[in-house]
């Protein structure tokens, strides 16, 4: 009897090796204060490694388009079947990235920078643009009970009664930003905690699907591409994003604003987007019945620890996780240096 193997067996650890190995670069750059360089560093290591994956990928959310992104742009082409011609025999995977989130916390040494990205098969990941998105990230247990459209006093109550606790014990992630002014205050004003962070909402975003995070939700604006990318965690966590793409915040300090309104209505038109104004839940943000996501800490954060470095190796730690088998892999990893005199060293998480 024939069987179709999950997309899981052939790519998921490769794709553990593409966060490990673009974690690990941006690591040795933390505290240098050199944003832009940690980011570079971790784009480079991370197209290395794909191209060593036996797949025809494709990179539908990156870096950026071609010509401002040398690697790892929109639509370039990647794994073996890039590199050998052979396109035909290996799976065609859309791939989004994001080598480095939070290339401000990793410059200075902050916590929550991670190397990520998501894969689903051919079609199976929204092209979003890069520009801003109103999000409400919840987790499983709250899932269908919010409304991005609903006060957010409303919002707080309904996921405080589906975790049966009050309000005043939520816990609610927001970006640290003079745009959440308003969203913030109305947090405070019914009652519930803030934590507010000055980068990293896609990490937040997981958190607040993962159970014993101590976090309950995440709302505000924040990147596009790294809400495609929070939806592909959501499907293979059970939790819920609702979205809508925002073209004001992007405008704010452009001096053409009609003339670059027009551009990006034109341009979210040629990535499939027909409607900008239009509400996305996790499904249309990635449709993909094949997903597969993978994580690994740069710096020490809520959910994995960073990078650590010793005389013989590093060790990292890790989040991979599917929808096809609905495995969550938390894997701690000792990657072995030096001759035959190397040692592996063990601490307790």
């Amino acid at each position: 009897m024939n069987t179709v193997r999950p997309m899981e067996y052939d790519l998921l650890f490769d794709f553990l090796r593409v966060v490990e190995a673009a974690a690990i670069e941006a690591a040795r750059t933390m505290g240098m204060g050199k944003r832009k360089y940690s980011d570079h560093v971790a784009v480079e290591k991370m197209r290395e490694v794909m191209d060593t994956i036996p797949m025809d990928g494709t990179i539908v959310i990156g870096e950026g388009e071609r010509d401002e992104a040398p690697m790892l742009y929109i639509g370039e082409r990647v794994g073996m079947g890039a590199k050998d011609g052979n396109a035909r025999s290996y799976p065609k995977v859309d791939i989004a990235v994001d080598p480095l989130e939070g290339t401000n916390l990793c410059a200075t040494g902050s916590a929550n920078a991670i190397a990520v990205l998501a894969a689903a098969e051919r079609g199976g990941l929204l092209h979003a643009p890069d520009i801003y998105m109103n999000k409400i990230v919840v987790g499983p247990s709250v899932r269908g009970a919010v409304d991005i459209d609903a006060p957010v006093k409303e919002n707080l109550n309904a996921i405080a009664s589906r975790l049966r606790r009050k309000v005043e014990d939520l816990t609610i992630i927001v970006l640290d930003r003079p745009r959440h002014n308003q969203l913030i205050q109305d947090i405070r004003d019914a009652g519930a905690r803030i934590r507010l962070i000055s980068d990293g909402d896609l990490s937040a975003g997981i958190s607040a699907a993962v159970a014993g995070s101590g976090v309950h939700a995440l709302m505000g604006i924040g990147g596009g591409p790294e809400g495609v990318i929070t939806a592909a965690a959501m499907k293979c966590l059970n939790g819920e994003i609702q979205a809508r793409f925002v073209l004001k915040e992007q405008l704010e300090q452009a001096e053409d604003r009609a003339k670059i309104a027009d551009g990006l209505v034109e341009r979210m038109r040629k990535m499939g987007i027909s409607d900008p104004t239009r509400v996305y839940h996790t499904n249309d943000l990635a449709p993909g019945e094949k997903i597969i996501f993978a994580a690994c800490g740069v710096t020490d954060g809520t959910l994995l620890r960073g990078v650590r470095f010793f005389g013989t190796g590093k060790r990292t730690q890790s989040l991979v996780m599917t929808t096809e088998t609905m495995h969550v892999r938390f894997v701690d990893s000792v990657h072995v240096e030096g001759g035959p005199d190397a040692f592996v060293r063990f601490d307790r998480m």
